[in-house]
């Protein structure tokens, strides 16, 4: 299995939607300038626009203009933009020059294009911002933040936090082992007990992310916090002057000018949620226009096999580990959802005959494409559990939970590597939660419309599947 193995760099949210915005606003303002003027469309001014496009997109990501920039670098930001734009208006300038077309086209329109492109591509940065900073200041609900640690790197992230109130965190308290006169007077209001109360209130829900700030000769304490809170679906990050208990797999934020170590994190957030919703919203509509039939030919057989309702709705674990009722088509002649579920097992008596091949060639999962569209489920995702089998074990594999830190799917690379079906052991279930956490770790679009051809191609039917 592939893993990263370096650590991320700080990941802008919003990458998609600025990508997206821009290349969509270089050839608007250029066909409005053309209207403004009253110039057909041909082929010359087509080539000048794609190359602008072109050199501005091959720039801009060489520079790296939508990598993470903190609240305040807004003017090096409008800077990398400028000269990202200046160099494709020399990439014009220069096709322009050699082809000898110079003559062909209207200066003035192109001098008035690069000028309101160049200001409209800093000035829709700035907007977006300021807006970003009000939202996140009166309108979003802040992130309840937990640090574990009175230290000075914890002291350090406090003062950004209450100084940075644009970036969506609320600090809640502190909590360290040490005596209280052994401790720094600074923050010591904000001290809410010991880590072991820390640790069980990020458990229950009471905080949304923890810091741990620990001293890097903590290491065996870091390591016994991490292994607590990877039952959970927290987002846990490690200050730079702590051991990382897992470099592999984390990437750099920060709040201000404090930098910190991202250890459980979904990478599905800002604008990336964005595109896996809507992958999301265009592919159930489609697949249900597709199979609408289908299922309505499965829902009279199923009541014509045997007595009782033609689907049925289980309690699971969806995005950050909450309730949701999946929808199956039934295949058993019991609807157990209590707090103990027997899996279904090879020859199992409780599954329908009709119910056999349902099961067998996954058509028992085709309703699930309304929880997609509703959503409560993603196309693509680790495959939701019942809550009973959540519950058993997330107590013996580490890092159980971070697969609820996004939303279940109807396929997942789990599945597409052979990990389906009943888990009669524990290893099964480890390989499974590994090819979980590797799908999460390293998504991207592309990723899943590979799993969802692979799906196509063989996942239909599995010799795993009872």
């Amino acid at each position: 299995m592939s893993r990263k193995g370096f650590i991320q760099d700080n990941i802008n949210q919003f990458s998609v939607f600025s990508r997206l915005f821009d290349f969509v606003l270089i050839p608007s303002i250029f066909y409005i300038c053309l209207r403004w003027k009253g110039i057909s469309y041909n082929d010359l001014y087509l080539i000048v626009c794609l190359l602008s496009l072109a050199a501005y997109v091959l720039f801009s990501e060489n520079i790296q203009l939508y990598r993470h920039w903190p609240s305040n670098a807004i003017l090096l930001q409008s800077i990398y933009t400028l000269i990202s734009w200046i160099m494709a208006i020399c990439a014009v300038s220069v096709f322009l020059f050699f082809t000898k077309t110079g003559a062909d086209v209207s200066r003035l329109l192109i001098g008035f294009w690069f000028l309101i492109t160049g200001f409209t591509l800093i000035t829709w940065r700035f907007l977006f911002r300021i807006s970003l900073f009000y939202l996140r200041k009166s309108v979003i609900e802040n992130q309840r933040v937990a640090i574990i640690g009175l230290t000075e790197s914890g002291i350090s992230l406090a003062k950004e936090l209450i100084k940075h109130p644009e970036c969506g965190y609320t600090l809640s308290a502190f909590y360290d082992d040490r005596e209280s006169v052994r401790l720094p007077s600074a923050f010591s209001n904000k001290l809410g007990g010991k880590v072991d109360l820390g640790v069980k209130l990020a458990q229950i829900g009471k905080f949304d992310v923890v810091y741990i700030a620990l001293p890097i000769i903590a290491e065996n304490r870091i390591d016994d916090i991490l292994h607590l809170l990877g039952n959970t679906t927290v987002d846990v990050r490690i200050l730079p002057n702590a051991l990382a208990y897992s470099l592999l797999d984390a990437k750099r934020t920060s709040i201000g000018e404090v930098n910190a170590l991202s250890i459980n994190e979904s990478p599905l957030t800002g604008s990336i949620s964005f595109v896996k919703r809507l992958e999301d919203i265009i592919g159930s509509l489609i697949i249900l226009t597709l199979i609408s039939i289908p299922m309505l030919i499965i829902a009279v057989l199923i009541k014509l096999d045997s007595p009782g309702s033609i689907f049925f709705k289980q309690k699971r674990y969806g995005l950050d580990g909450k309730a949701i009722n999946v929808w199956k088509f039934r295949t058993m002649n019991v609807c157990e959802n209590g707090a103990v579920v027997k899996q279904a097992c090879k020859n199992d008596a409780r599954v329908t005959r009709l119910g056999h091949l349902l099961r067998r060639t996954s058509l028992d999962e085709l309703p699930q494409f309304i929880n997609v569209l509703q959503g409560s489920m993603s196309i693509v995702g680790p495959r939701p559990h019942a809550v009973a089998h959540n519950e058993q074990y997330r107590t013996v594999i580490d890092f159980y939970m971070f697969r609820h830190k996004v939303k279940p799917g109807i396929t997942g690379w789990a599945q597409i590597n052979g990990w389906r079906g009943e888990t009669d052991t524990l290893i099964k279930m480890e390989k499974r939660i590994e090819y979980d956490l590797e799908y999460i770790r390293n998504w991207t679009f592309l990723f899943d419309i590979k799993i969802i051809l692979l799906t196509i191609i063989h996942g239909f039917t599995d010799k795993n599947a009872v």
